[in-house]
């Protein structure tokens, strides 16, 4: 539901009754992860998508039916059909969607919780997709950092369950589903709970204040992380040359990365080719439990840093995490076209692809999603990216 956050927030606030379809479940190739919803108001207007278009109309009518009854929530499941005049998933894959009927004026935490998207605040909302039917659709709003938590999934019990469940989905940047309950202890009753989150933006991080670093921000801007530009030279790292970058910075590379905060999701870019730079900042960076590291330069300057990097003592299987040459073989030449071959490579690295043609693979096109954020829950595949031949040093 996070996904029409801004809409739903105003709704919320004029205490609007809507009808709520919420991607609970996917299987095969689906085009839209868990928790993509679609909502519709009492006045028949509609937000959100949660197939790309196969089967918004049919969930269109349901949301309308579950309005004008006022009823329980449904469930429905949409596949693959080969009639084309069938409702179903053109992609081959399999959703099942939760339409629930929500009443704002009854959920005031749900204000609270969209107000803080609205906002740009961490914040995790529990909802129950499978259950009693009494409890099916409740929610719970668990803010980042405090501890607390409203609304309520049941009773208290399931209600401390499902938060601490909440906040380490929220910690991990995940959106997933997990199952709670189902003994005689804390939380007897069993549920199937979708934890939807709204995490702090993933880092991108640049060094080395040249003009693929501007292309690069932009692009990093674009896929919605909060994009640093550093170089040791202040001439170079200005708020001017890199309007698109959420901060500036002119420090050495590694000691900025000494102080600064990293975690699963950060991608870091060494675009500076230089030795004094790039030997005590990948040492650093690939001693780090980051999401990505790559540097540009030749094959002859990556064979040269390789050797820096070993004699400065980084053991090989930290040398083995290093993307480099940086970005995948898109035959790139401009400082646009490069900052597209970078940014593929980190994506196609978080979702574990291949970086090939579509045309050349067989099977499902969209793998299933294994995090919302940045990371895989698991360690990734190893596999060799082709490097594109950016720069001759």
């Amino acid at each position: 539901m996070l996904n029409i956050a801004d809409t739903l927030y105003d709704w919320c606030r004029e205490a609007r009754p809507f009808a709520l379809a919420t991607v609970v479940d996917v299987s095969g190739s689906a085009p839209l992860p868990p928790g993509t919803a679609l909502a519709v108001d009492t006045d028949g207007h509609m937000v959100g998508s949660i197939s790309g278009g196969c089967v918004e109309g049919a969930v269109y009518e349901l949301c309308v039916q579950v309005l004008r009854d006022g009823g329980k929530p449904t469930r429905a499941r949409f596949g693959y059909s080969d009639d084309a005049f069938a409702v179903g998933l053109t992609c081959g894959g399999e959703i099942d969607v939760l339409v629930q009927r929500v009443e704002p004026a009854a959920e005031p935490h749900l204000i609270d919780a969209l107000d803080a998207v609205v906002g740009g605040r961490p914040v995790a909302v529990a909802q129950v997709v499978d259950g009693p039917d009494d409890l099916l659709g409740r929610t719970l709003h668990v803010p980042e950092g405090t501890g607390a938590h409203r609304g309520t999934v049941g009773d208290t019990n399931a209600d401390q369950v499902v938060a601490a469940q909440a906040r380490a989905q929220l910690r991990a940047g995940r959106t997933r589903r997990v199952e709670v309950g189902g003994d005689a202890g804390t939380c007897p009753e069993r549920l199937s709970v979708l934890v939807h989150t709204h995490a702090s933006r993933p880092r991108l991080l640049i060094f080395g204040a040249v003009d693929f670093a501007d292309a690069l921000s932009r692009a990093g801007q674009f896929l919605g992380y909060r994009v640093t530009v550093c170089d040791a030279r202040p001439v170079f790292a200005t708020r001017a040359r890199f309007p698109h970058a959420d901060e500036v910075v002119a420090d050495w590379p590694h000691r900025y990365l000494e102080r600064t905060e990293v975690d699963g999701r950060t991608a870091i870019c060494a675009l500076t080719h230089d030795a004094k730079f790039d030997v005590p900042l990948l040492g650093l960076a690939l001693s780090l439990p980051v999401g990505y590291v790559g540097a540009m330069g030749s094959r002859r300057t990556h064979e040269h840093r390789q050797q820096f990097l070993r004699e400065a003592g980084v053991p090989e299987d930290r040398l083995a995490r290093l993307r480099s040459p940086i970005g995948l073989d898109l035959g790139a030449h401009t400082p646009e076209e490069t900052a597209i071959s970078i940014t593929a490579e980190i994506v196609a690295h978080i979702h574990q692809g291949t970086g090939l043609p579509l045309s050349q693979r067989t099977g499902p096109i969209h793998q299933p999603v294994r995090t919302t954020t940045g990371l895989p829950e698991e360690e990734p595949q190893t596999w060799t990216p082709y490097g594109a031949p950016h720069l001759e040093d």
